[in-house]
């Protein structure tokens, strides 16, 4: 086996470009969107396709295994239980496609235009998923796979991933290993390399506001009765204040401050405002006061109203005051604060500034910890010398502004710690209409990974 240079195992993948690109496209002509029940077949035929694709690209054993919600699919190859295993996490569900008159292409059938792939799913997480699919089918083809392998792919991180806590609390010695790798994550760009080696933690909350027992009308009504989207839309602008702090008492009371040494150097990657600005569409930033953007991205909290409605929507009119209004609202969190501990801070809030005219229920939809991965480790170590290897450059340490709720429970529950390798970029859109993936990340990325294994290895 040649570890030195992995030639073999780069030549099947220039070989197989295309059928690459094919079963890609398969993955994601299949909607699978967990947060929508009506899909939930799809999540069982996405869930089925996997274990067939990675059964072809090499894997002794694969099964769809079942869970309180969505299926994991769960894979191995042990090639010599004496060495070291690399457990791959990845998900394969996808956003809704809503708003779906925004699209300029069918979410739901790739298309490659400008060099790059567009559809939902093509970065996240499909897209990035399948590099470690077809950079393990690669080394297993050459004789060049250096490590024992573990695939743990799940049905739903978009959602929170509820069911995958207590599968792996039941399977802990079957994904026993000594490193999560992921690829769900995103770099600083293609000039710049970046390996996530910080998450923000997640707090998702749905509140609802009553005032009467049904729509009234407007006209007989209004100016006697409160109106709930009226109400709402007060207690929502009372969540932050006008220098962009977060209201709620004890929001900010465990956020880990850093150092001035420490946000010099967090603020040394690369950032240029107007292209920022140009790339959202934005005019002007807003943002905690005293802040960075990369800093308020990156290591600062934040909340966000995610959704809110009520009453009536539709074309023309109606004149009404509804009998309830809705909003979900998220917040990001960073080291030490407790998903938990905020959940509970957001309801007494909330309930607490809510008026005696209306009724309110506070929710908790889900939620995880912030996660730090330590750059010291034998596994980042990889990660970088790989980088290096396909980029040409020393990647930088980044903290990402996203969340993975799960990752922080992998620590917790398996003992592991993760390696975030991710080759999205910020052009792609993800979560959003018109998502893509560029053919070079998918492709550098299935490089970069195969590269990983080499100095893992070693």
């Amino acid at each position: 086996m040649n570890l030195k240079s992995m030639e073999k195992s780069n030549q099947f993948v220039q070989q197989n470009r295309e059928r690459f690109l094919e079963e890609l496209f398969e993955l994601l002509r299949i909607p699978s969107i967990s947060a929508q029940s009506d899909h939930r077949p799809d999540m069982v035929r996405t869930a089925e396709w996997l274990r067939e694709s990675l059964l072809k690209a090499g894997a002794d054993r694969a099964e769809v295994m079942p869970t309180a919600g969505n299926p994991v699919v769960y894979a191995e190859k042990i090639i010599d239980p004496a060495k070291p295993t690399v457990v791959v996490y990845g998900h394969y569900d996808v956003m809704p496609e809503d708003p779906k008159d925004e699209w300029r292409t069918n979410p739901f059938e790739p298309v490659i235009k400008d060099g790059r792939i567009w559809c939902r799913g093509a970065d996240d997480d499909k897209g990035q998923l399948f590099m470690h699919a077809k950079a393990f089918e690669a080394m297993v083809a050459t004789g060049e796979l250096p490590c024992n392998v573990k695939f743990m792919l799940e049905g739903e991180e978009e959602i929170g991933s509820p069911s995958l806590y207590a599968w792996c609390e039941e399977n802990k010695e079957l994904v026993k290993g000594d490193v999560i790798l992921i690829s769900d994550t995103s770099m600083i760009s293609m000039d710049t390399p970046s390996i996530t080696c910080g998450l923000r933690g997640l707090c998702y909350m749905q509140v609802e506001v009553t005032g009467p027992d049904h729509d009234l009308h407007s006209g007989l009504y209004g100016g006697a009765v409160a109106n709930p989207a009226n109400v709402l839309a007060n207690l929502i602008t009372k969540l932050v204040d006008e220098n962009g702090r977060v209201t709620i008492p004890g929001f900010y009371d465990d956020v880990r401050i850093l150092t001035e040494e420490e946000r010099t150097n967090f603020n040394k990657a690369p950032y240029d405002k107007e292209e920022y600005m140009k790339g959202v569409g934005v005019e002007e930033l807003a943002g905690e006061e005293g802040y960075t953007t990369i800093e308020r991205t990156g290591v600062r909290p934040s909340l966000d109203v995610n959704g809110i409605w009520g009453g009536y929507t539709l074309e023309g009119t109606k004149t009404i005051i509804p009998s309830k209004a809705y909003a979900k609202i998220s917040m990001r969190l960073v080291p030490d604060q407790n998903w938990e501990k905020i959940a509970q801070l957001f309801e007494d809030y909330f309930r607490a500034i809510a008026p005696k005219c209306v009724k309110v229920d506070v929710k908790s939809l889900h939620g995880g910890q912030p996660y730090v991965s330590p750059t010291d480790l034998k596994a980042y170590k990889a990660a970088e010398a790989a980088i290096v290897d396909t980029f040409g450059k020393r990647p930088l340490p980044f903290y990402s502004g996203g969340s993975i709720p799960i990752v922080s429970g992998f620590e917790r529950i398996l003992g592991m710690k993760s390696i975030l390798i991710g080759f999205g970029l910020g052009k792609d859109a993800i979560h959003s209409p018109n998502e893509s993936y560029g053919l070079d990340q998918f492709y550098k990325g299935i490089d970069t990974i195969i590269r990983f294994y080499k100095h893992f290895a070693e």
